[in-house]
């Protein structure tokens, strides 16, 4: 039986706050590239290679996080995340070697992540809240969760400065330590707005059905282009700003903008999603950014460009996941939205795998970051055309009776 106090309301604003600490979190850690890899005389490869095991093992384990938040509930999920997440930061903290850096770095906030991260905060809420207004509190979420990231990047950049990289990591590590009482507005069991075929469907049915429906392939494939142009950038363009001659702090500032926009764009898209096509919208957000790539890449970088590109970039940030998530409850409904979004998700993490990885492998190779951009562009304007076959149906239609199969090869 639901509690009386555990309101859609309720959920968006501590789900939001949840958000903005794993997210804000792990956007700042872009910011501990430079100082950790000059201080411990490593190239950065070792530091590019931890982000993107981080990357895979937060992808690998999202559907899973997901199937145990659609049994037993988000809250439970979200504590394991956070001790994990905190166990992570203060390993990273105390790093000397490459190893403990990939462990503490990659594995165990990889973890966190996939248990505390939007995925499952976002399955939790898309099960409470109707239909018509579930694109649009997706999006509210999304919006709170990127104020995390205007705020903590400017304060991880300061924090650097004043104390060091390592005094830093421990003070993140206290302020993840806050998603286990907000944990509490997402307790309860999971929510039941759930449709008669929807209670009869086995997890095994799910995920068959989403194995031949062409549109859930099509939409995984575009979220691995999200997470490779999304996660190369938040985790190398503080770098790339440093290595044009400006100072650390443009690049940190440049993530903040990021975020910034991002809360106006994840709002304003998910609530664009509930009036308009939303797979229009992801196809002009992935033509957008590729757009702002070539224009950043091919002008002079200066402090103001980089800014109007991270203001840009900021807008389709998370402005896709209310978007996508939105879909794949259509396609399916919501009763397994946790674990099916979860492996839309792995896609993501892939794409940002290999985005992260390569972007400082290639850069110790040629001294630049020129392959991956160009990547990036490419790889945005196919992830544009493989929305164009997804079709969308109304959320009341029997979720097994929209399955579109693909032919077998």
């Amino acid at each position: 039986m639901k509690s009386p106090w555990r309101t859609p309301a309720l959920m968006i604003v501590c789900g939001g706050l949840i958000v903005w600490l794993s997210t804000g979190t792990r956007q700042s850690l872009a910011l501990f590239l430079r100082p950790m890899s000059v201080d411990m005389n490593w190239g950065r490869e070792v530091f590019s290679l931890a982000l993107a095991l981080q990357l895979i093992i937060w992808g690998v384990a999202q559907p899973i996080a997901g199937a145990v938040s659609d049994r037993l509930g988000a809250a439970r999920v979200i504590v394991f995340g956070g001790v994990s997440y905190i166990a992570g930061l203060v390993l990273m903290a105390h790093a000397e070697t490459p190893l403990m850096l990939h462990i503490g770095l990659g594995l165990f906030t990889g973890i966190g992540l996939s248990a505390c991260g939007f995925a499952v905060i976002f399955a939790a809420i898309a099960r409470v809240v109707p239909p018509g207004r579930r694109s649009t509190a997706l999006g509210v979420t999304g919006a709170l969760g990127s104020v995390g990231q205007f705020a903590m990047i400017p304060v991880a950049q300061g924090m650097i400065g004043l104390a060091g990289w390592a005094t830093s990591l421990l003070v993140l590590a206290t302020c993840m330590a806050l998603v286990i009482p907000l944990s509490i507005g997402l307790a309860g069991p999971p929510g039941q707005r759930k449709s008669a075929r929807e209670q009869e469907q086995s997890i095994r049915q799910a995920l068959i059905q989403a194995r031949h429906h062409s549109g859930f392939i099509y939409l995984t494939s575009a979220f691995f282009v999200c997470g490779f142009q999304t996660l190369f950038i938040g985790s190398h363009l503080p770098a790339f700003i440093s290595d044009a001659g400006l100072s650390p702090e443009v690049g940190a500032l440049a993530l903040a903008m990021i975020g910034g926009a991002n809360i106006f764009g994840s709002f304003l898209f998910g609530w664009l999603g509930g009036r308009y096509s939303k797979r229009g919208l992801l196809a002009f957000q992935y033509l957008l950014r590729s757009a702002a790539i070539i224009a950043y890449v091919l002008l002079p970088v200066t402090a103001l460009s980089s800014y109007i590109f991270a203001g840009i970039i900021g807008l389709t940030w998370m402005g896709t996941v209310p978007l996508t998530s939105g879909l794949v409850a259509q396609m399916f409904g919501v009763r397994y939205i946790g674990m099916l979004f979860g492996i839309v998700f792995l896609g993501h993490q892939v794409g940002g795998f290999l985005g992260t990885w390569l972007g400082g492998l290639l850069f110790d190779v040629y001294g630049d970051y020129n392959i991956i951009w160009g990547a990036s562009v490419w790889l945005g304007v196919t992830a544009a055309l493989l929305h164009w076959p997804i079709e969308e149906r109304n959320d009341d239609a029997p979720p097994l009776a929209q399955a579109r199969a693909v032919p077998s090869i």
